[in-house]
């Protein structure tokens, strides 16, 4: 942990904080971010090493990795994209985990099934979701897709169930690998937010229809997920209520709806609730009222995660104090300081976000990545 100079303002910032079992030295977190640079088998790359470490060693109590995909079917969204399908994949994630631990920072697997939103798949051509509704939008040129995206087949109960299967084999696997947890995606507008958003799900079954039911299958994967793993383990979820092809996307059903769905997670046993929303600090529904992570901590009841415009300390710190985040996740505030916690601790000024700041000539963020 970085020593804290007396003249920083943002000692909340800084204090020790217990997730699960992971004893973390601070409140700050490496967002999970698509970067697209693993090997095109879905292995990792030495560049993957060296980016992940230097969080690591800027301070970052806690990184969190980008959407990995959890089998060799339908879940891969992106080509070049990392994954947890296979034995070769996952021996390539230890030497990634070990750096990182050597660094001193803990390491949290994000778990990602694409569903609709597939702009490169080296598996199938076809695309599965919910139901047989086509995405809104077009697929983004920055990770190589084009055009429309396809019209998804609908998902039979088998094909569900494989969906909740493939979860648990993987997270078997980041346990394998040496991660010290793993986050479930079921926000953004991939497969799990595809379930639980009303105009994707149109389903008539015991997966569609009502907040309840709609949340089923997020619930059943934490819950199998949790079951799966050593209890040191940690497992959380991430959830939006944007995606990537429809950033303004709000729950219908206000804050009952999301009572309904941070409550069902808590039940299920999650660890941990990562929200993230363009701004994390602003009403989650009209122009007053609660934060969605405030939502996530009055019904979740459980430490909260919170990414989305918190990239400068007195906004990061608001979060901690108003009591709605338990720890910030940085992306472009990150990106830009890639020893963020260190910086701020001795009282330094933050570097400002270039595009170039992600590594890659074509970077543009999206908001689902701040």
């Amino acid at each position: 942990m970085p020593s804290v100079s007396s003249a920083t303002p943002f000692p909340a910032l800084f204090t020790p904080f217990q997730l699960g079992r992971l004893s973390l030295t601070n409140r700050l977190a490496l967002a999970p971010m698509t970067r697209a640079s693993a090997s095109p088998d879905g292995t990792v790359t030495p560049a993957m090493v060296a980016y992940y470490t230097k969080f690591a060693r800027g301070g970052f109590s806690l990184l969190l990795t980008e959407g990995t995909y959890p089998d060799e079917a339908f879940s891969q969204g992106y080509l070049n994209q990392p994954g947890l399908a296979n034995a070769a994949q996952t021996a390539s994630w230890r030497p990634l985990t070990q750096a990182v631990h050597q660094a001193g920072a803990k390491i949290i697997c994000q778990l990602m099934h694409a569903g609709a939103l597939v702009q490169g798949n080296r598996f199938e051509t076809t695309t599965l979701a919910p139901s047989a509704v086509t995405p809104k939008g077009e697929q983004m040129s920055f990770y190589g897709g084009q055009g429309a995206f396809p019209t998804p087949q609908a998902m039979n109960q088998a094909a569900i169930a494989r969906v909740t299967e493939s979860f648990v084999e993987a997270a078997r696997r980041a346990v394998a690998a040496g991660f010290d947890g793993v986050e479930i995606h079921g926000a953004n507008g991939y497969v799990l937010d595809q379930f639980l958003t009303d105009y994707t799900n149109q389903r008539t079954d015991q997966y569609g229809g009502s907040p309840e039911n709609r949340v089923r299958l997020l619930a059943e994967v934490v819950q199998a997920t949790r079951a799966a793993l050593p209890p040191d383990v940690v497992v959380g979820i991430r959830i939006s209520q944007g995606k990537v092809n429809d950033y303004t996307h709000k729950w219908a059903g206000g804050e009952p709806e999301a009572a309904v769905i941070f409550g069902a997670l808590r039940a299920a046993g999650a660890d941990f609730i990562h929200v993230t929303e363009f701004d994390a600090l602003q009403p989650a529904f009209g122009d007053s009222g609660p934060s969605l992570a405030a939502l996530a901590r009055r019904y979740g009841q459980v430490p909260v995660l919170v990414n989305g415009n918190l990239n400068e300390p007195a906004q990061a710190q608001q979060s901690i104090v108003r009591g709605e985040a338990d720890i910030i996740t940085l992306g472009k505030g990150a990106l830009a300081n890639q020893n963020w916690p260190e910086r701020v601790a001795a009282g330094q000024e933050l570097v400002a976000f270039q595009p170039e700041n992600f590594l890659f000539p074509r970077a543009t963020l999206k908001p689902h990545e701040l």
